[in-house]
């Protein structure tokens, strides 16, 4: 298996099982699984009665997969790379709820890659197992050591609940850290399309880069903005934000009011500044 799908495999399966009804769904909903491995979350959603639709790249495991649950009309698999992989769109039918224990090495790419379908799918929510190291960053309140361009970037999309921690015994292998399920719910408190989303990843991965700087100075150097001191006034005075302030004491909801800001000044002509990037952000 390569580095980069390198996964650690749930076994116990009293933990399963607390995954599976941590899915507040009714019987006959759809659950896209991540990474299925050896099916060990898989049971326990299917004796939930969901319709589960399992996405798993090893071929053989989901060889395996497949033979194992092949007389089971509520059980589908894509053998495809979950990255690559687009959800059923909403016209399809009822809401989808995504599921799974993600390989720690792509777990921002792949929260992101599903983040950026809502529009198109309708995603009801979303329990995964992650690290708990991510999931801290992921449910930071402003101000702490873990909040960072990651928790700005998803909670301006979802509310981040955090369940209950895994210790490494729970897995084959063991992995040398402690592993968290966590749930994400989708809202539109603010009413964010796919472009402006980007917009403000890349806002707050730029000036989280320059973490321990004020805002008013990173604004004025960073390559793209460059704004002079009169534009960082007027930014100033629209998002009515302290620019004296650092970017980790900000909140999603000020992050949205700084991005406005400098919506509203950027000027059309010279080019898009450096948050306007398209590129999915590695947070």
């Amino acid at each position: 298996m390569p580095p980069r799908l390198s996964q650690h495999f749930l076994h116990d399966r009293n933990i399963a099982r607390r995954i599976a009804e941590a899915v507040p769904a009714p019987v006959g909903s759809r659950v896209v699984e991540i990474g299925p491995g050896h099916g060990a979350l898989t049971e326990p959603l299917l004796a939930r009665g969901f319709r589960v639709l399992a996405v798993e790249l090893d071929r053989v495991m989901a060889e395996e997969l497949r033979q194992r649950w092949e007389d089971e009309e509520r059980f589908g698999l894509v053998e495809d790379d979950a990255l690559d992989v687009l959800l059923p769109d909403a016209a399809d039918g009822d809401p989808v709820w995504v599921a799974g224990n993600l390989p720690y090495a792509i777990t921002s790419p792949l929260l992101f890659h599903f983040l950026d379908q809502i529009d198109r799918a309708r995603i009801a929510g979303m329990v995964f197992m992650i690290q708990k190291e991510v999931a801290d960053r992921l449910a930071a309140d402003p101000g702490t050591k873990a909040y960072g361009a990651l928790t700005v970037g998803v909670r301006l999309v979802i509310d981040v609940e955090r369940l209950f921690d895994v210790g490494p015994g729970a897995f084959r292998p063991p992995p040398a850290v402690v592993s968290s399920v966590i749930r994400l719910t989708p809202h539109d408190r603010f009413g964010l399309d796919e472009a402006r989303r980007v917009r403000l990843r890349r806002l707050a991965q730029a000036l989280f880069g320059q973490r321990r700087k004020q805002l008013q100075k990173s604004l004025r150097t960073l390559a793209g903005l460059a704004l002079d001191q009169e534009a960082t006034g007027r930014v100033a005075a629209r998002s009515a934000l302290d620019l004296a302030r650092r970017p980790e004491t900000l909140s999603p909801a000020e992050f949205l009011a700084l991005e406005a800001a400098l919506e509203a000044e950027s000027s059309p002509d010279p080019g898009p500044p450096l948050f306007h990037s398209k590129r999915r952000p590695r947070l």
